[in-house]
């Protein structure tokens, strides 16, 4: 269990310093706007899935991701120095798009509670 404590708290320091470099140290035009939701990391701290949020139309998530996976030797190396760990994890990011889907549902769910109560107003008369 303790292992697995630790992944996780690796996990949570690699996401704060992630996105601060994210934010202030990564010059590549290719990354528009990208919040570091989640890091997972293995038990091991061998490898650790970085989940992204990227907001913009498919060309742009295409974009940042590529320019993620180009910028990820530098952002390894950064955290390398940052955290101090014996082994610095392999990054993997993935395209989270659970808050564009979150999103959606609340619109789908505002259409429906807008058509209710046309139907109640047209009932009622």
């Amino acid at each position: 269990m303790s292992g697995n404590a630790r992944a996780v708290r690796v996990g949570e320091q690699m996401r704060d310093e992630l996105a601060q470099l994210l934010r202030e140290e990564v010059k590549d035009p290719r990354i528009g706007f990208v919040s570091v939701v989640k890091v997972e990391v293995s038990r091991d701290i061998r490898h650790a899935k970085i989940y992204v949020s990227v907001l913009g139309d498919e060309q742009q998530k295409k974009e940042t991701m590529a320019g993620l996976t180009s910028a990820t030797g530098f952002l390894r190396s950064e955290l390398a120095k940052r955290l101090q760990l014996r082994y610095m994890p392999e990054l993997h990011f993935v395209l989270d798009e659970s808050i564009e889907h979150g999103q959606r549902i609340a619109q789908l769910l505002d259409q429906v509670q807008e058509e209710r109560k046309r139907t109640e107003r047209g009932e009622g008369e």
